[in-house]
């Protein structure tokens, strides 16, 4: 049997050995969450299950898509005996939403966070030459608060909500290492001083030991350093680039340097080694532009939610994820925000390679954060905890070039401070203080609740091009701007007498209208399908064309705009509003849907806007 993503899944840090478990496992739905008591940690499975897919998804077999409370997997692994000698990690690349690890019968991990990996040292447990039997618990209840993003908390799929993901779905898989290895690198790109400055944890000390890093490109090292390690608690180096061979990455030159890290005993010998690589290239703010390496690129977003009609959140192949992004290339867009949805790391590693432009997002759906009520289902630790860990894992990658932890959140501001200001601020904060390199948004749409928010936005769905023109064109600020796309209830007069009362005001940042368009098109949709965009569908395919084309032309003609998201890549499920649909087949002349967003007079008057003409 082919084993299915058998692609190595961590691109950016990279040792040769390593053993894919994705496959077959045994598989049983324990719907009471009783498994534990009723001895599934002993006994047979009843069921299989293909792994890494999901068993809501027709790509795992299993295809129940109902409530799954606790599911448990079982398989029994042979360790290469080769590895002998080294400490073995069970990595997890994603299990949702609470998962329990044991290897012959032994606890060995627990991890709670659906989107985010993690890994279970086997040292006393078992080891090179052994063969193990590995089970896997996870939880994942739908009546509680937990990030989830899309996942439907209700049986079915209902306007932007979506068939839920539990347990295993991502990459499984084994590792050997030394018993003092490399942990995560933290490569930061430095272009003012041609350089990179990587922070390399160890998991121990090596007293005498020296770690050695090696950066090269096509014609071979272009720098390399080698310090002591055992002083300090995480060995820092520089690598200076010379300036006959600086290249910097940018969509136009997604130029990546390869990397290789090095851990040397005290006599010289090989500990550990990993190869990596590095994008060089820089992210600033200039008045209203957002700037790359210096430079204005206006971001034509597309809104990627990553879903697939047969694996659900996991693409069925790595070829889809490339497929993805080569699809919206092709309809001219740039980037993409990556919404409610922490994308697995290959899907950030293609667009490092290809120059693809993303807004990192985390999928903090599934509490209530909008509303007077907002209290009463509010975010628990576990938000700061997985955002944590989603920003350690992809902090090193090139594509990304701005965060936003929360989607769509808001409140009546009133006299007392609430956990949604507590929240949306200790969020904003964890994310400046884990990366320094990359503007943040605090909130996209609805609510801003951070003063000091690098960049600012709203969402606005109208699909008159006149109103939008009247909303977003010309070079003046708009007071309203944060205020444009407000939940129907806070436009009522009663309930929304003071603009500001919900929002804080726009501070001149940078500003874009991170959600727009998601104009409804699915002409074979009869009355009473479960189909839906925003607005009235076109009654044409010109009309069609005729509101993307000024919906566009809007954003693209506003100097103060650093960039918009189109809604978005693809349908999913109900909404059919994709430029492409679910199933990545074209809707439409992408010749003409690519012209749109390229216009050179638009790009050269933005240009301009940033004094750069």
């Amino acid at each position: 049997m082919t084993i299915p993503r058998s692609e190595y899944p961590r691109p950016q840090f990279v040792r040769p050995d390593w053993l894919c478990l994705n496959g077959e496992w045994q598989f049983e739905i324990d719907q009471g969450d009783s498994g534990l008591e009723r001895g599934l940690l002993e006994r047979e499975l009843n069921d299989r299950i293909i792994v890494p897919f999901c068993p809501e998804s027709e790509l795992s077999g299993v295809h129940n898509r109902d409530f799954l409370n606790a599911v448990w997997y079982r398989r029994v692994v042979d360790i290469p005996a080769e590895w002998q000698g080294r400490r073995v990690l069970l990595h997890f690349q994603a299990v949702d939403y609470d998962a329990t690890v044991w290897v012959n019968g032994v606890e060995v991990g627990r991890h709670r966070g659906g989107f985010t990996p993690f890994s279970c040292d086997l040292s006393g447990v078992a080891g090179p030459g052994e063969q193990i039997t590995i089970v896997v618990r996870a939880r994942d209840r739908h009546d509680v608060p937990q990030p989830r993003g899309k996942q439907s908390q209700k049986f079915g799929n209902y306007t932007v909500f979506y068939t839920r993901t539990t347990g295993i779905w991502q990459t499984v898989w084994l590792e050997p290492v030394p018993d003092v290895y490399l942990r995560r690198a933290r490569i930061t790109p430095d272009v003012t001083n041609s350089r990179f400055v990587i922070e390399q944890p160890l998991a121990g000390n090596l007293p005498g030991g020296r770690l050695r890093a090696e950066l090269s490109d096509a014609d071979g090292v272009v720098t390399a350093v080698e310090v002591p390690v055992g002083l300090d608690f995480t060995p820092r180096l520089d690598l200076n680039i010379p300036e006959d061979r600086r290249r910097l990455w940018s969509p136009a030159d997604p130029h990546l340097y390869d990397l290789m890290l090095t851990l040397l005993d005290a006599s010289g010998q090989v500990v550990d080694q990993v190869k990596s690589y590095a994008g060089l290239r820089s992210v600033s703010i200039n008045g209203k532009a957002v700037q790359i390496n210096g430079q204005t690129i206006f971001q034509r977003l597309v809104l990627d939610q990553g879903y697939y009609p047969d694996g659900i959140m996991t693409a069925p192949s790595d070829e889809a994820l490339v497929r993805d992004i080569e699809l919206s290339l092709q309809a001219g867009f740039n980037g993409a925000r990556l919404h409610q949805k922490v994308f697995e790391e290959r899907f950030l590693y293609h667009a490092d390679r290809l120059g693809y432009l993303v807004w990192g997002e985390f999928g903090d759906w599934g509490c209530r954060t909008h509303g007077p009520d907002s209290d009463h289902q509010k975010p628990t630790a576990s938000y700061l905890t997985e955002w944590l860990e989603a920003l350690e894992r992809d902090y090193s990658h090139p594509s990304i070039i701005g965060w936003c932890p929360l989607n769509e959140t808001w409140q009546t501001i009133g006299d007392r401070i609430t956990d949604l200001d507590v929240v949306t601020r200790g969020l904003f904060l964890a994310t400046k203080a884990m990366d320094t390199t990359r503007p943040v948004l605090d909130a996209s749409g609805y609510s801003h609740r951070v003063l000091e928010t690098d960049v600012y936005d709203s969402h606005d769905y109208t699909q008159d091009v006149a109103a939008f023109a009247a909303r977003h064109s010309g070079g003046e600020e708009r007071e309203d701007w944060p205020y444009l796309n407000a939940p129907d209830n806070m436009r009522q007069p009663d309930r929304f007498k003071d603009k500001r009362a919900w929002s804080l005001p726009y501070r001149g940042q940078p500003y874009f209208v991170s959600e727009f368009g998601g104009i409804w098109w699915k002409p074979t949709a009869k009355p009473g399908d479960d189909s839906w965009g925003y607005g009235d569908r076109p009654k044409s395919i010109e009309e069609f064309y005729e509101r993307f084309e000024g919906l566009v032309s809007v954003l693209l003609d506003n100097p103060n705009m650093f960039g918009y998201c189109y809604t978005q890549l693809t349908d999913v499920y109900q909404e059919d509003n994709g430029i492409y649909t679910f199933e990545r087949e074209t809707k439409f002349d992408m010749e003409r849907i690519r012209a749109a967003q390229t216009r050179e007079a638009a790009i050269e008057a933005q240009a301009r806007a940033a004094g750069e003409g």
